[in-house]
């Protein structure tokens, strides 16, 4: 898959701005896992550039976070931070994209298709966060959908719907040539 220098230089801009909307959190006692803006971004990311683009986006800010910048939620970064138990969520985003962009293709680029595909990419980073949750600190799966699904469902379809919708008025007002254009 060829990606033109155009769609780089704005999956770097997009990763850039993933990085910083990553910093807002909120940790409740309830859970170790934060609440934080990092899956509304990567969903609006998506949303606005496409699979392509978008996921290499995400990809860059993954590389950036791998190379020690402080880029994860609370200045997290390298690879403790994807080995600690919120790591599955980091890796959960790259199939978050790959999903959503993937159905955006496949449904269009219109309310139902966008918010169909970005509550699916939602869907898979709770999957992989409880999945590596369990796995990293070896809680039961019980334990581990109490901690790292139940309390997101809410803030996950919100947060779904947002990315859905901002993205899509988003891409009715940029110029034909910046988006890539869904199949």
């Amino acid at each position: 898959m060829r990606i033109s220098l155009r769609e780089q230089v704005t999956a770097a801009i997009f990763a850039a701005i993933i990085a910083i909307l990553s910093q807002f959190t909120l940790t409740l006692p309830i859970t170790v896992v934060p609440f934080t803006l990092q899956t509304f971004i990567i969903g609006l990311t998506v949303t606005i550039l496409g699979m392509r683009a978008g996921t290499w986006a995400i990809a860059i800010y993954l590389l950036l976070g791998l190379i020690g910048m402080p880029v994860f939620a609370g200045g997290a970064s390298e690879l403790q931070a994807l080995l600690g138990p919120t790591g599955g969520f980091l890796l959960g985003f790259l199939f978050n994209g790959l999903a959503t962009g993937w159905l955006l293709e496949k449904l269009g680029r219109n309310y139902p298709g966008a918010i169909s595909a970005n509550l699916v990419g939602a869907a898979i980073v709770l999957l992989f966060g409880a999945l590596w949750l369990q796995i990293s600190t070896g809680i039961s799966s019980s334990a581990a959908l109490q901690s790292a699904v139940i309390p997101f469902l809410v803030p996950g379809v919100i947060k779904a719907v947002a990315a859905a919708i901002i993205g899509l008025l988003i891409t009715k007002r940029l110029p034909e040539k910046f988006l890539t254009p869904a199949k």
